[in-house]
């Protein structure tokens, strides 16, 4: 007999589910909004059921009718004849939701189709079911479009993306179906059939891989799932359903022996192991290769023996979408799929919205949960689609000149991070800093100066792959080990949000003091290169007396200070952050936080003020730093260096001893010193001698005056 069935997908994905509805013997096959319409017998849906590795859910329809709102809800749902439907003893859960309901409240709406059922059941039987939300017998659909209510038996029994594959309480980026419809979209069945490898360079858990093996091997995708929703269903045949249980494990006996060769990559121990487990489970042990490689180590499998697909999942951010801190990692990918997968197919999911230096000959727009994506289907081919040999090599070249013109003053001063590259090449509007870390060796930080409108988006970025392709070679830094961000300009409290979540700090040198750097963090890494000779100068002359650090920063000024013998410091700043960093850089260096070494959180403005009402202190040396601008939410006004630096500068002067010292600086640029709102102050502007030798091409990036009473 045949009958009408409803199989939800995900958005974007219900032409792939009609296809493969359709050769699973579906008849009526009539794609709808989140999901397909088909007919067929009891068969034809236990079918879907088991093999289907698109869908999420496939309903059987008892019921349709209006409601208005809650009682007419009820009532539709009560008038159904649920003893006819459900078998005794069994728990129930209603899920409830739609399009623009009449009853907008899903939770409302679930309850009172809960309550009908209910109800109907008891005084059809004399029995009350249980609800179970979890791990309900029968779970029944309600769906609402307007006032238009459809009611159904979930035949599925939650929603079928869960193979029974992954670890309980492993948070995974990519449901099993849309791994599965990655790879239809890629055609790795035809690919496989030809013995065709398969390379997933970031597997994380192992989604992809899994998915490729049972869709390779013939293997049903609901092999492994232990509850059905049928099951509580009094039309469910159990012979029916052995039979094409059977019928499974028959040809997942036949398939899977003759499976291509599979293999996962990925540079993080812990998603390794996550997804062996993933192939474990799935019972792949052996079948499916998965092994801890970075990137740039990825190649294609030994026992492939011509051409493949490589399908992947890369790292979205912190940030969804449009993220330019991953164009290194995905301009990696695109250098690596032209120069190790020649021939090959590559489908990437791209939630980052980046390019990766190669034109897709197809694209989808899909959802990620709430992630908007490009399902992006490349032809690798050796082809330039980076920036033209002759423009990478200008950039090449010029880093490596002034890798040259640097070494001597390197060798002489010991600096160990320094600034690389400022712009040199204008085809190239990049800042290029050099840290040699003391756990891992030496990584570049590089920050992208935000193009003007008037240069082209594609050019720009062309630009940025060939830029981010060439500072390997010619920096000798290894491509895992370069930071990338977008510098422009910061308006309001943006100067100081937190751009990631990684938490991973580096050890440098800082002249004769250790400074601890984050990369990925922040905007900037938690040590101004620039400033490096006025840190350095404090260190030399904070012997014997007090040092105020205003508008501390990491502290680095104050460690300095401490180690050149500083009786006291105090560093004040508003940010919790930035007082944290200055205590660990402190006790990296062998000092803490006490009454020798004060940090204090505070608006440097509002503190002055009261410091100088008081006249309690003095110091003989004092760093004022102030940011360009900033409206933190905890300061009691705005701050403006070019408009408030008078005040701060008369303020800060107030607490100096006689022949105390008071050290300005700014990066602000085409920033003016008001001379003649400082009567009374000697100012010495030594802004030349300030700018250290590897900033020499951008002299204008800070100012700095040398104050006296």
């Amino acid at each position: 007999m045949s009958q009408e069935f409803f199989a939800t997908s995900p958005g974007g994905l219900e032409g792939l589910l009609a296809s493969e509805l359709s050769a699973l013997g579906a008849g009526d096959v009539s794609e709808q909004r989140g999901g397909v319409r088909f007919s067929g017998s009891l068969e034809t849906a236990y079918r879907a059921c088991l093999w289907s590795r698109v869908a999420n859910r496939v309903l059987l329809p008892v019921a349709h009718f209006a409601a208005a709102d809650g009682d007419a809800l009820y009532t539709g749902a009560r008038a159904v004849d649920w003893a006819a439907l459900m078998q005794p003893g069994m728990t129930i859960a209603v899920d409830f939701g739609g399009l623009r309901p009449a009853v907008e409240h899903t939770h409302y709406g679930s309850l009172r189709v809960k309550d009908a059922v209910v109800d109907a059941f008891r005084d059809a039987t004399g029995k009350r079911p249980d609800v179970d939300v979890e791990g309900a017998g029968l779970r029944i659909n309600a769906h609402q479009a307007g006032e238009d209510v459809t009611l159904a038996v979930d035949l599925s029994g939650g929603s079928l993306h869960r193979r029974g594959y992954r670890r309980a309480g492993v948070a995974a980026p990519l449901k099993e179906n849309l791994a599965a419809a990655m790879l239809l979209r890629a055609e790795w069945p035809a690919v496989a059939a030809q013995g065709g490898g398969f390379v997933d360079p970031f597997c994380g858990s192992g989604t992809l891989l899994v998915e490729a093996a049972l869709m390779a091997g013939d293997v049903a995708p609901g092999l492994l799932r232990e509850q059905w929703g049928f099951a509580g269903w009094q039309g469910h045949d159990p012979g029916l359903w052995q039979v094409l249980l059977d019928e499974a494990h028959g040809r997942r006996d036949r398939g899977l022996p003759a499976l291509p060769a599979i293999v996962g990559y990925d540079q993080d121990a812990q998603a390794v192991r996550t997804a062996l487990a993933s192939v474990e489970a799935a019972g792949l042990t052996g079948r499916v290769h998965v092994e801890r490689r970075e990137l740039a180590d990825a190649e294609p499998p030994r026992r492939s023996p011509g051409a493949g697909l490589v399908a992947t999942n890369p790292p979205y951010g912190e940030r969804i979408g449009g993220d330019r801190s991953l164009l290194p990692l995905y301009a990696r990918l695109g250098d690596l799929l032209r120069s190790r997968f020649p021939g090959w197919r590559a489908m990437v999911l791209n939630g980052a919205n980046l390019e990766i230096g190669l034109k897709p000959e197809r694209s989808w727009m899909v959802r990620n949960g709430p992630i908007k994506c490009r399902l992006e289907r490349f032809a690798i081919r050796d082809e330039d689609a980076g920036a033209s040999a002759e423009e990478a090599a200008s950039l090449a070249n010029r880093v490596r000149k002034n890798q040259r013109r640097l070494k001597s003053w390197l060798k002489q001063s010991g600096v160990s991070c320094y600034r690389l590259y400022d712009a040199d090449v204008p085809e190239f509007a990049l800042a290029v800093d050099y840290y040699r870390t003391l756990e891992d060796g030496p990584w570049l930080h590089v920050q992208e100066y935000a193009p003007p409108a008037t240069v082209d988006a594609r050019d720009a970025a062309r630009r940025l792959r060939a830029a981010v392709a060439a500072l390997p070679d010619a920096t000798g830094v290894a491509a895992g080990q370069i930071a990338f961000k977008v510098r422009q300009r910061q308006k309001g409290r943006q100067q100081y949000q937190r751009q990631a979540q990684a938490g991973r700090f580096h050890t440098v040198m800082d002249g004769d003091a250790r400074a601890l750097v984050n990369f990925t963090d922040y905007l900037d890494t938690g040590l101004f290169l620039d400033h490096r000779p006025v840190r350095e100068w404090i260190g030399a002359n904070a012997t014997g007396g007090a040092f105020l650090n205003l508008f501390a920063y990491t502290g680095m000024a104050t460690v300095h200070a401490a180690l050149g013998g500083a009786l006291t410091t105090t560093s004040v700043d508003l940010s919790a952050t930035y007082l944290e960093w200055t205590r660990r850089n402190l006790e990296a260096n062998g000092h803490s936080e006490g009454p020798a070494h004060r940090l204090v959180r505070a608006d440097c403005l509002s503190w002055m003020r009261e410091a100088a009402r008081r006249g309690a202190e003095t110091y003989e040396l004092i760093l004022l730093d102030p940011p360009s601008f900033s409206n933190s939410k905890r300061m009691q006004e705005t701050l403006d260096v070019q408009r408030d630096h008078a005040e701060l500068i008369a303020l800060a002067a107030q607490l100096l001893t006689d022949d105390g010292l008071l050290i300005f600086s700014t990066n602000r640029r085409r920033f003016r010193l008001d001379v003649d709102a400082l009567g009374g102050l000697r100012v010495e502007d030594r802004s030349d001698w300030s700018i250290p030798a590897d900033f020499q091409r951008n002299r204008g990036i800070h100012r700095c005056w040398f104050i006296r009473r």
